[in-house]
């Protein structure tokens, strides 16, 4: 048995949502916030036996899409913001950070 962790932005999280259900995979979402855009996330974590990991990385890979998109970053921490001019900067959003993690023992009360 496996335990799939995917954590993908907000925007893909209905997407995924279904086509897990429409391919009979049960998920626990949870809300996280990424560390770089400090945006919304949605981490799924799906059980899975082994043979169906391939399957379920489809899914993923299928609803959750890279896009571009135009961030302004945050004010630095240290330093003076005197000489600081926050521009938008593009960068890549979405897709999906996906660990596939061995599971010892599973339990269902």
């Amino acid at each position: 048995m496996k335990l799939i962790i995917a954590i993908i932005q907000d925007k893909d999280s209905n997407r995924l949502s279904s086509a897990l259900v429409k391919e009979n995979y049960r998920a626990t979402k949870l809300a996280s916030t990424g560390g770089f855009l400090r945006a919304g996330n949605t981490t799924f974590m799906i059980g899975v036996d082994d043979h169906q990991v391939d399957t379920v990385l489809n899914v993923i890979r299928n609803s959750c899409k890279i896009r571009e998109q135009l961030v302004t970053p945050v004010t630095p921490m240290s330093g003076t913001t005197d000489s600081y001019l926050p521009l938008p900067v593009e960068v890549q959003v979405g897709g999906a950070t996906v660990f596939v993690l061995p599971v010892d023992r599973f339990e269902h009360f």
